[in-house]
């Protein structure tokens, strides 16, 4: 049973928060009933999270048991057999389809395509550079859309762009941490990783980073978004934002961990002090003014 569990890897869950952002936004996280319905859409995309996280070591069990990290996976360990990996996607897959679908059309929909596109991913997608970041990135954005649909929410096209550049900064971070493993071993953690080097993934995380800051900038200081929030000090909180990139690329440069961002968060206390800052002040703009 702790194998199955691992195999879930239950730590990556919180990857779908995502889908509370558009209630938290709207000044709508304190409404209980759109809570509810949200939280249910939040299992919905962690069944199927898992399921991915299945098929994934099923598939590549052979190439983890050469990895320095991946080789203690539940199946490449051997503690889990693939057929068992297989059988529990899909339970999983089945259950966050049905949950999705409890909630309605569009939050199925969203559900559905999540797991089509990271389906692919696994199966061939991943194998090009460039594409197994996007999708990667495309999957938080159908969090935050299952989250909006889910309680008639409006998304903003802020939201979504700054969700897609933020998951891909964090995605092209991971691939340096991918390739500083290839450089020392000479093993391929993925076959994308030939595409990339440490040149031009530094350039690029440079430049999507200084993209997502000047996005979140004009995001906090476009006129609607003052209206909405009945306050010009909006962009205030991009202290906070600024300070986690800045600490995030320390990490990646300076440091070398560039790894799991789920686990770069639960470990690092000064991007969580970033984080726990940002939600703390948006949340006395929206819920306190």
């Amino acid at each position: 049973m702790i194998a199955i569990l691992s195999l879930m890897r239950p730590l990556q869950w919180m990857k779908n928060v995502f889908v509370f952002a558009p209630l938290f936004f709207t000044g709508r996280m304190l409404d209980v009933p759109l809570l509810l319905h949200t939280a249910v859409v939040f299992a919905a995309f962690c069944m199927a999270a898992s399921s991915i996280y299945c098929l994934n070591d099923a598939r590549d069990a052979g190439a983890d048991r050469l990895h320095p990290k991946k080789c203690r996976r539940p199946i490449a360990s051997g503690a889990l057999s693939p057929a068992t990996g297989y059988a529990t996607m899909a339970a999983l897959m089945a259950g966050g389809l049905m949950l999705s679908a409890a909630e309605g059309l569009w939050p199925l929909a969203c559900v559905a395509l999540y797991l089509a596109i990271n389906v692919g991913y696994c199966l061939r997608l991943k194998q090009y550079a460039i594409v197994d970041v996007t999708l990667i990135a495309l999957g938080f954005v159908l969090r935050v859309i299952g989250g909006g649909v889910t309680t008639g929410t409006w998304v903003s096209e802020w939201l979504v762009l700054m969700t897609f550049l933020l998951t891909l900064l964090l995605a092209l971070a991971k691939r340096n941490d991918d390739y500083r493993i290839y450089q020392q071993t000479g093993l391929e953690p993925r076959k994308s990783i030939t595409g990339y080097n440490r040149e031009f993934i530094g350039e690029v995380v440079s430049i999507v980073a200084a993209v997502t800051l000047v996005c979140y900038i004009m995001y906090t200081m476009s006129p609607d978004v003052i209206q909405r929030m009945g306050t010009r000090y909006v962009y205030l909180t991009s202290f906070w934002v600024l300070t986690g990139l800045l600490r995030y690329l320390q990490n990646m440069t300076v440091f070398g961990r560039s790894g799991s961002p789920t686990k770069a968060m639960v470990k690092d206390r000064f991007l969580q002090l970033c984080v726990v800052g940002w939600v703390a002040s948006f949340a006395v703009i929206i819920y306190l003014k």
